[in-house]
């Protein structure tokens, strides 16, 4: 036998009038207000971020290239290195081309591992876009560096973490760069300020469809 009751206890607010419910939700809302205040007032240091989108799911690049263009509509200099998607285009890359002012983008990579199957030419091009990203990252007319898909590079250890650590962890006091890709290192993590890690629900590719343009690229 089930003696659980079946009803759910009233809510405070179900016992009210609308204007008592009103009443009650404008003070709510003004207690909120003033602790957010409250915590906004600690928050004094301003300062450029490191952060990092890692993750299985789908959207660590596209999360990352937001940033980029609300940047750019604060009329930030950005900075772009494709560690792996250069060999093919994208949207992103087409529609930053018309902020040349504004936007440096170098796709420097040649597809994914198995697309090219060559370790020491993986190496080479990693090598590349890394002494790029280096040149971007100690330009002081740059606000923004995006590395996208450095953490694939670091995974099957194409350049050597500590470098990547020390320009990472050196790097000018107010810029900001974000890094992408799944796999982010431990040691990446820990000197981040800024880390988030899409986690796949589900994927289209999984039911037979293939990657869609304006979606995937």
């Amino acid at each position: 036998m089930n003696d659980k009751p079946t009803d759910k206890p009233a809510k405070k607010t179900d016992l009210m009038s609308e204007a008592e419910r009103d009443a009650y939700h404008a003070e709510k809302m003004r207690k909120k207000k003033e602790a957010r205040n409250k915590i906004l007032a600690t928050k004094t240091e301003e300062k450029g971020l490191l952060i990092v989108h890692t993750g299985k799911g789908k959207g660590k690049s596209t999360a990352a290239f937001g940033m980029v263009f609300r940047a750019l509509g604060h009329g930030f200099r950005i900075g772009v290195v494709q560690f792996v998607k250069g060999a093919w285009g994208t949207g992103e890359r087409d529609i930053l081309e018309h902020f040349p002012d504004q936007v440096t983008i170098k796709a420097m990579g040649e597809g994914f591992t198995w697309d090219v199957a060559d370790r020491q030419r993986d190496i080479a091009a990693a090598r590349a876009a890394w002494e790029e990203a280096k040149r971007m990252i100690a330009d002081p007319e740059v606000d923004m560096v995006l590395l996208d898909e450095l953490n694939i590079v670091l995974r099957y250890d194409y350049l050597p973490l500590a470098e990547v650590l020390a320009v990472l962890g050196g790097k000018p006091r107010d810029l900001h760069v974000i890094v992408t890709g799944r796999n982010a290192k431990d040691e990446l993590i820990e000197i981040a300020d800024l880390v988030t890690e899409m986690t796949e629900i589900k994927h289209p590719f999984r039911a037979g469809i293939k990657a869609q343009k304006g979606i995937e690229f």
